[in-house]
């Protein structure tokens, strides 16, 4: 089609440009590189590991940054205490600053039962030697003795040299080694070294998840993991493991009554705690004794106000830890809670029936091998028969 009469014979200055269009070129969005961190693949989260590769499957490639997780804890305190140390200690490896509260036991404490971390040496292998022959010159003999490509590598590659891998391995019969563990930045919370200064329970009760909501805020204006910070500094993640929250010893009521009088300070402390997390490069682990808490319904309130909640159902003190089919385990795992962010479906774990074990140096979560079901059905259809006969031979 012709142009109009118009345009023709118009200057090219009177012209519209050509720059007025909205199509752009679409250019790849820089991510944000931090030491122990990855992209997550299905929604592109920033993710860092729980330090137990198998949960890190689990909930989907790890932890997203900026969320919780919360930990059911079992009876006795033992395996939740153990996937927070976990946490923390990938923590310390991956240089990644820690904020620990606690209302029991003081942080330092925490701190010095780490696990330690297994350093997968990378060995580079030494070629055997080989006879020298008078011909051979010398340059040849050194290009043999190792592959170009290793020439200028150390001899041993540890993993805490190299921070930047996600997800370590560690040994939970031994303790991490104070050099390693000082080397990492800790903020502590301790409750009794914070007094409240009111009489009542509830007041103190509020004061207590108050101050620590006010110190974490701080800590996390202060040392620059809020989103606000200029991207030219250097950014870093904060972990945050929050040991045993809403039992008594937080002077909270809800492990202490039936109907607790004030059972919404733990839901209103978890949207304040959620908010914050969403604002910076922070990710936290939360334990609470949901054993403890008879209010189902308020209980329900807690996993929600969580992005993942995971429960542990310990064999120990049970009937289970004698039972022969749960030998290889030590208990059950229950998926509570998965995030749903940036996503309109979650990602879905594929098996529900999990159960946890604590080897001689590892922690590690498995799928319930199908056979246990199998003969869990068998059993009980053998003793309904043997019940069955019984009954006729008494009623015979």
């Amino acid at each position: 089609m012709a142009a109009p009469v118009s345009s023709v014979g118009k200057p090219s200055a009177e012209r519209p440009p050509f720059s007025s269009t909205s199509f752009q070129k679409k250019t790849r969005s820089k991510l944000i590189s931090i030491p122990g961190t990855r992209p997550s693949v299905q929604n592109g989260q920033l993710l860092v590991s729980t330090g137990v590769t198998s949960l890190d499957y689990l909930l989907g490639g790890g932890l997203a940054v900026g969320t919780v997780l919360l930990i059911e804890e079992d009876r006795f305190d033992s395996y939740s205490r153990m996937i927070l140390k976990y946490f923390l200690a990938e923590g310390v490896v991956c240089r990644h600053e820690l904020f620990v509260a606690s209302a029991q036991d003081n942080p330092d404490d925490i701190l010095q039962e780490l696990p330690a971390p297994i350093l997968d040496d990378v060995a580079i292998h030494k070629p055997v030697e080989q006879p020298r022959l008078s011909c051979e010159p010398q340059d040849n003999l050194d290009a043999m003795k190792i592959a170009w490509r290793y020439q200028n590598l150390p001899k041993v590659q540890s993993a805490l040299a190299s921070s930047s891998r996600f997800g370590h391995y560690y040994d939970v019969s031994k303790t991490m080694e104070p050099e390693i563990r000082q080397a990492a930045k800790c903020h502590r919370f301790y409750l009794p070294e914070h007094p409240t200064q009111s009489s009542t329970t509830h007041s103190r009760m509020i004061e207590s998840y108050s101050a620590l909501l006010k110190s974490l805020q701080e800590v996390i204006h202060r040392e620059g993991f809020d989103l606000s910070t200029p991207m030219s500094m250097s950014r870093n993640i904060l972990r945050v493991g929050l040991h045993s929250l809403g039992s008594a010893l937080w002077n909270d009521d809800l492990s202490c009554h039936d109907d607790p009088m004030h059972s919404h300070a733990l839901t209103t402390f978890l949207y304040g705690l959620r908010a914050l997390l969403r604002s910076s490069l922070s990710v936290a682990v939360v334990t609470v004794p949901s054993h403890l808490i008879q209010d189902q319904a308020l209980m329900g309130n807690i996993t929600r106000l969580c992005d993942n909640a995971i429960a542990l159902e310990s064999f120990k003190g049970s009937e289970r830890e004698t039972n022969p089919l749960y030998k290889d385990y030590h208990g059950l795992l229950h998926v509570r809670q998965v995030p749903h962010l940036n996503c309109l479906a979650s990602q879905l774990p594929d098996h529900k029936d999990l159960a946890f074990k604590l080897k001689r140096k590892q922690f590690s979560i498995e799928v319930c091998c199908q056979r246990l079901h199998l003969l869990c059905a068998t059993l009980s259809r053998r003793r309904s028969s043997a019940n069955l006969c019984l009954l006729l031979s008494a009623i015979g």
